[in-house]
């Protein structure tokens, strides 16, 4: 019986496998740009510049840790690939499948300063050379970060008049998230209208995606309908019945402490004519105010006649094939390199992906970042001693110039 439970068991996982669909995966094994697979838009021209393809700085390993790295200072870096198999039409939070999103990133020379995106699209249709920010996308995903004060995880969408929907409350980065390591950025849409999104595997937002996000409302205010001019919106008025009681403003705030002494060394004929300090006075009563009644011609909030939405869609987004993938930055800092995407409806293969190569080598790259550290101050550190040693030589040979005259 056992073994009967084991082959069913067996078999259903294999089910379960084969179910799953893989729109696009790339661990980068390969240099991308020889194969033709990810291509660079020439969109923004002389103000743009290439992806790299390259381990970094300081890898855990050289070989497993290549991606495709931002190379140069205050450019455009935009680069696209075309999906294994494009995601079907379907409609946001109610297609046949989930959608999941998840790459890895890292910015390997991040200091307080660093300020760029770091953010995945897709993309319908579209020309690859031309990608660039005007392109129309369907989801963009990914971490937005400049010096400390800006520190978020952006989901955007995009409706079918171009819209782009923000997240109504923003996913916030904690100062711990912001460092120069590789961290892995998992967004999952839902087939049941709900979503996740998830830095280092960890949750770092749920919910509903109709509530989420800033959708168009099914009923509107009419713009037509005013507020009356006579209209009384204040809730409270003073009483008119009551009156400031007499002698209410004679009192005043501060009187002279009645129990002070003049001090027994004091003179006045040098010190001045003594006098007590002055202290809050007990019987002072503050401003008078009058009574605060309800307002007998109150009529509550005005609020403008509810009408159709003309641009509500029930649907919420419907998005036509996906076929693009593609990372479209504007780039302060050089030296992110991006690695290990997913694109798919499984989130247990996004995590086994993970697991196979983000999780297998994150806690070797401090070890590898201290040892680059060290490097590089032990060549300045010789670079100092080498001017150093110039310097001299320069001083000798004038010692040796005026001893020759």
């Amino acid at each position: 019986m056992k073994t009967i439970v084991a082959i069913a068991l067996v078999a259903l996982a294999a089910t379960s496998a084969v179910q799953a669909t893989s729109y696009f995966t790339d661990k980068f094994d390969t240099d991308p740009f020889e194969s033709d697979r990810w291509v660079h838009s020439n969109w923004k021209k002389s103000d743009s510049a290439k992806f790299e393809y390259t381990a970094g700085a300081w890898p855990a390993d050289e070989e497993e840790n290549k991606g495709i790295m931002t190379s140069q200072d205050f450019r455009f870096h935009s680069v696209s690939a075309k999906l294994d198999t494009p995601v079907a039409k379907h409609t946001l939070g109610k297609a046949d499948k989930d959608l999941v999103v998840q790459f890895q990133v890292k910015n390997q020379f991040r200091e307080y300063s660093f300020c760029g995106g770091g953010y995945i699209k897709l993309l319908g249709d579209m020309k690859q050379k031309k990608f660039g920010g005007d392109t129309d996308y369907a989801v963009m995903f990914g971490p937005d970060m400049c010096g400390y004060d800006v520190s978020r995880i952006h989901v955007i969408f995009t409706d079918k008049s171009g819209k782009n929907l923000l997240k109504t409350d923003e996913v916030k980065l904690e100062y711990s998230d912001k460092n120069e390591f590789s961290h892995i950025y998992t967004l999952h849409l839902k087939q049941n209208g709900e979503y996740e999104v998830f830095f280092d595997q960890k949750s770092k937002a749920s919910g509903s995606i109709v509530e989420g996000w800033d959708f168009e409302k099914k009923m509107i205010d009419d713009p037509t309908d005013k507020k009356p001019s006579d209209w009384v919106d204040t809730k409270k008025i003073d009483d008119p019945e009551d009156v400031k009681p007499e002698g209410w403003d004679d009192i005043p705030e501060k009187i002279r402490d009645p129990e002070a002494k003049k001090p027994e060394d004091w003179d006045d004929e040098d010190d001045g004519e003594w006098e007590a300090p002055m202290i809050t006075n007990p019987e002072y009563k503050g401003e008078w105010k009058a009574k605060r009644i309800d307002n007998p011609e109150y009529k509550g909030e005005w609020k403008a006649k509810q009408i159709d939405n003309e641009n509500y869609d029930e649907e919420l987004v419907t998005w036509e094939d996906l076929q693009y993938v593609g990372f479209e930055l504007w780039t302060v800092n050089n030296g992110s390199i991006f690695d290990n995407i997913y694109i798919g409806d499984s989130l247990d293969e996004a995590k086994e992906l993970a697991t196979e190569t983000w999780s297998k080598f994150k806690d070797d790259e401090k070890a590898a970042k201290d040892k680059y550290d060290e490097a590089k101050k032990a060549k300045e550190a010789s670079n100092e001693d080498d001017d150093e040693d110039d310097e001299d030589d320069e001083e000798d040979e004038e010692e040796e110039e005026k001893g020759e005259l």
